[in-house]
């Protein structure tokens, strides 16, 4: 069975330093939640389990790296998921799940909908 995502993912590339075992290495990300990443252009060994400190900027965060994924022989991509709330702006943005906007644009097109109906 798949797991449900708690948070939507939003497409965006930041680079990011990441520690392990007191060595810090580079990546990127491939993509971001509130709750998480999937980092790409890993070239170090991880493993699920392994906990890593992620660094963006001057903000620090523990993450938990939830799978592994080889793109080649020197690439990896890994998810990884925070161990505890992360700040508002650990990544520099707002990544509310369903933004004021969205869900204006929603009830607007649903109402719109509702109402073409009516009128046939």
């Amino acid at each position: 069975m798949l797991n449900k995502r708690n948070s939507s993912r939003r497409k965006m590339v930041l680079p990011v330093k990441f520690s392990v075992d007191k060595v810090t290495h580079l990546a990127h990300t491939v993509d971001i939640t509130s709750r998480g990443a999937l980092l790409g252009a890993l070239r170090t060994q991880l493993q699920p389990g392994t906990i890593i400190t992620l660094q963006r900027g001057a903000n620090k965060a523990d993450f938990r790296v939830q799978w592994i994924r080889r793109l080649g022989s020197n690439e990896l991509q890994a998810g990884i998921e925070s161990l505890a709330p992360l700040q508002d702006k650990f990544w520099g943005l707002n990544l509310a799940d369903d933004p004021p906007a969205k869900k204006d644009l929603q009830t607007f097109l649903t109402l719109l909908s509702n109402r073409s109906k009516s009128v046939i």
